[in-house]
């Protein structure tokens, strides 16, 4: 494993043995049972918006699937946001622990080199945590499938929105990594289409960064009128409350493009008032979602679920019923053509609706711009949202035209 040190290797080794509960290899594996692995962050700056939330929401899509004729057993471990950890912890699942699919795995970087690894030992990928579009265009595979969000949908919407509103001069301060400078990229597309303009940058190291006081003061003295945070969980949550503390938002708007319901908590409404962001899922939308949050709160009860989580319960569910559908043996064979059967079938369930997987993997749905409330508005705990744009499935992605994806025929 060229790159990864001793201890990295021992590290991811130790977390997926853990995370599994289990030291038999993969030929022990009963032929009538399938594994899938949840890889995600569980300790670092994604852990609220995926970590252990997103592993109970895949049992819970196992837990409504049982009694079809098959075992089904969930590991999980922490990539600690790592590509060589997330490699290290993939492999070993695949080759020792006969796992079958592999979830979630926020932190763009590390997503792509899962996708790899996937492809290389025909295995099944379904990504619900990272954002970054590549997974569907230029490095797309026959074993992937994108579920949840990425950063084309989000910088079309937040972004979109952020520029109707008068928003047309903007400053980025971006994660240095694959999914920050996708964002950026694709966000800068949406802003000059629209007849704005970029007025500056500045990127910083991630997961490395807590203070951000240097950037805001760099974007605060350009002018922008749109401060872009390219980032997520914690440092979304510091960057937003940092903002305020340094004035950054007496003459600019902040536009969170990736924000979740769990960051709205950590901030608290009086702070958090008035910023827009787009989620594919919230909990309160309708009454399937609602129905959903209340089967999976006793195994959560400290954090409701955001889109990351829903896209683990929906994508496991959809995955399950392809198994179910082409038979254990067939699914285990061969990752490309369980990945070709979920695309045949229609998905639907309570988190995301009725939907399809394109050719190039991308799962279509919608996309919700939402508003936070302000204190008085909210009813009850979590109450956080009120939907100001829906945007269909079929409008909210990128064209399958204009992604690159090898696998797309033209």
């Amino acid at each position: 494993m060229t790159g990864i040190s001793r201890r990295g290797v021992l590290a991811a080794g130790a977390a997926a043995t853990l995370a599994g509960g289990r030291t038999g290899g993969a030929r022990a594996q009963s032929a009538n049972t399938i594994r899938i692995g949840v890889l995600n962050d569980q300790s670092g700056t994604y852990r609220d918006v995926g970590g252990p939330t997103g592993v109970a929401c895949a049992q819970q899509a196992v837990a409504e699937f049982s009694a079809q004729g098959f075992n089904v057993e969930v590991l999980s471990a922490d990539h600690q946001n790592k590509p060589d950890v997330g490699v290290a912890i993939a492999r070993q699942w695949i080759d020792r622990d006969g796992v079958d699919m592999i979830l979630d795995v926020p932190t763009s970087s590390v997503a792509l080199a899962i996708a790899g690894v996937a492809r290389e030992k025909n295995k099944v990928f379904v990504n619900s945590g990272a954002a970054t579009a590549d997974l569907t265009g230029p490095q797309c595979s026959p074993n992937t499938v994108h579920w949840t969000y990425d950063t084309y949908m989000l910088a079309r919407s937040t972004g979109g929105a952020m520029v109707r509103a008068g928003g047309d001069s903007w400053f980025f301060i971006t994660a240095d990594y694959a999914f920050g400078h996708a964002m950026q990229r694709d966000a800068t597309r949406f802003v000059e289409a629209a007849g704005g303009r970029v007025v500056g940058s500045a990127r910083y190291p991630f997961p490395a960064t807590t203070d951000f006081s240097a950037f805001l003061l760099q974007a605060r003295a350009s002018r922008a009128k749109v401060i872009g945070l390219v980032n997520a969980g914690a440092d979304t949550v510091n960057s937003i409350k940092q903002a305020r503390e340094f004035g950054a938002t007496r003459s600019a708007r902040l536009a969170a493009l990736l924000m979740y319901l769990n960051d709205v908590h950590a901030l608290g409404l009086e702070t958090a008032q008035g910023l827009v962001m787009t989620e594919t899922f919230y909990w309160d939308l309708n009454d399937r979602t609602r129905a959903f949050t209340r089967r999976v709160l006793p195994r959560t009860p400290n954090n409701y679920p955001n889109m990351n989580h829903a896209g683990n319960y929906a994508g496991t569910l959809h995955y399950l019923k392809a198994v179910q559908d082409m038979g254990v043996a067939a699914a285990r064979a061969s990752g490309v053509e369980t990945v070709n059967r979920m695309k045949a079938m229609p998905t639907d369930d309570d988190c995301f609706g009725p939907g399809r997987i394109r050719e190039d993997g991308r799962k279509l749905h919608p996309a919700y711009l939402l508003e936070a409330k302000k204190p008085a508005e909210s009813r009850a705990p979590w109450d956080y949202f009120k939907v100001v744009q829906t945007t269909p499935g079929d409008e909210a992605f990128r064209p399958l035209s204009e992604g690159g994806c090898p696998l797309v025929r033209s």
